[in-house]
């Protein structure tokens, strides 16, 4: 766990995910941040889902560009979101963000990603297990450690209730995540020895979103990382976009933003708070 890294504003503690989770958490935060103003931030698509468990103070979301959920939240889900949200809060925010991958919503919350998808959820539908009385004791605790510690518990507890994801389905995020959404999806079809329709179907109901769709966002979350420094020409050729013109529609689809406006800021990002990098990845899938 690293030591707590202060933001303009917001105040972070990452927690090291449990080797036994891996692959379906890819991150954990404690979040703390106060503020006599009103805080009004923009969050842009991306591939991983988060799980907010609230102290108590709630958040207001006051846009989404896709998807349904506008409203005020205590904690929640947010399913595989294909558009960007705006959020909104003053006094105090206080709470944990789990950031699961499409794959560990279907293994820990026991729920297809469909039902998830486009929909911001209260957690009592859509995690039961993280009640009234759990989150009691989570946040009686006095320290991180020991908050950090009964969430472990919790989790790895739901591997024995969770359902797995169909092989093929796992196999092909997996390549979509590798390659930075650069993969033909038609060839990973090909490669799966199934349908197009099947496959399509059985993904989008255990991920959440089609392939295809699925594939975009993970471009875009590779191509706008990369946008922070490099031309905005040799990323549109290094993530097969057409052309710049290509790349700016889908920045401003999924970020609500232009290239500009996204190269001067530090979009907020999941990756972003559990400290990851967004690498660039390789372009071919796995042989």
């Amino acid at each position: 766990m690293d030591a707590a890294s202060t933001m303009t504003g917001p105040v972070l503690l990452r927690h090291a995910v449990h080797p036994l989770l891996d692959g379906f958490v890819a991150g954990i935060v404690g979040f703390r941040e106060r503020s006599g103003d009103v805080v009004t931030r923009r969050q842009q698509a991306g591939s991983l889902i988060p799980v907010i468990l609230s102290s108590g103070p709630r958040l207001e979301v006051t846009a989404l560009s896709e998807g349904t959920g506008v409203g005020t939240h205590g904690s929640f889900v947010a399913g595989f979101m294909p558009g960007h949200a705006t959020t909104a809060f003053s006094g105090e925010q206080l709470c944990v963000q789990i950031y699961l991958t499409p794959l560990g919503v279907q293994r820990l919350l026991a729920l297809p990603g469909r039902e998830l998808a486009h929909r911001i959820v209260d957690l009592a539908d859509a995690a039961p297990f993280f009640g009234e009385r759990f989150l009691d004791e989570l946040w009686s605790c006095d320290t991180w450690e020991g908050r950090f510690a009964q969430l472990d518990r919790a989790l790895i507890a739901r591997l024995d209730h969770g359902v797995d994801s169909e092989p093929f389905v796992v196999w092909m995020w997996e390549q979509i995540r590798r390659t930075g959404g650069r993969a033909r999806i038609a060839d990973l079809v090909e490669r799966t020895g199934w349908s197009q329709r099947h496959v399509t179907s059985l993904f989008t109901e255990q991920v959440g979103l089609g392939p295809k769709l699925a594939s975009r966002i993970v471009r875009f979350e590779h191509a706008s990382s990369a946008l922070r420094s490099s031309p905005t020409a040799s990323v549109a050729a290094e993530f097969g976009y057409a052309d710049q013109s290509h790349l700016a529609r889908e920045v401003r689809w999924f970020s609500g933003r232009t290239v500009t406006e996204l190269k001067r800021i530090a979009p907020v990002t999941p990756q972003a708070a559990i400290g990851i990098r967004v690498d660039r990845a390789a372009p071919h899938p796995a042989t």
